[in-house]
């Protein structure tokens, strides 16, 4: 519930950027300009697209949250592919190491500036890996016998 809840917000945060964009269309191609003159209007397009990026960096902080909860909750799953659960605990591992990517590329400008974080485009691919193994192997999954007779 609390990742779900992780996501959600995320959600609604995006959304909250998303309009900041479309504010800032609506003042660059609507009659603004001849209302505030144009560097009034520059001064509000720069002030809205930088609430974007902030707003934007800080929801991807939520997002790392997220996907380090997630990434828990899949290394912690009873599942069993093929007489062997690694596949799925690997891909809970790679995808909390990636939200604490996400996190820790989130604060960088406050915290350390000028920390390299190269690595994290590599690391990032990660998430891409719960689709690709949901699509391909996730269909399989059956429950350990001992977890199956607890839930009926």
């Amino acid at each position: 519930m609390l990742t779900a809840l992780f996501r959600l917000i995320y959600t609604g945060m995006g959304l909250v950027g998303v309009l900041q964009l479309a504010m800032v269309f609506r003042l660059v191609n609507g009659h603004y300009a001849a209302s505030f003159g144009p560097s009034q209007l520059q001064a509000q397009v720069e002030l809205l697209l930088e609430s974007f990026r902030y707003g934007w960096a800080f929801s991807l902080i939520v997002f790392g949250i997220h996907l380090l909860l997630l990434g828990y909750l899949i290394y912690r799953a009873a599942y069993i592919l093929y007489g062997s659960s690694l596949i799925p605990k690997i891909l809970g591992v790679l995808l909390a190491f990636d939200g604490v990517g996400w996190i820790v590329n989130g604060l960088r400008p406050y915290l350390y500036p000028n920390a390299n974080l190269g690595w994290f485009f590599v690391v990032s691919f990660a998430e891409l890996l719960l689709p690709l193994w949901l699509l391909t192997m996730g269909w399989r999954i059956q429950l350990r016998p001992e977890e199956s007779h607890s839930t009926q």
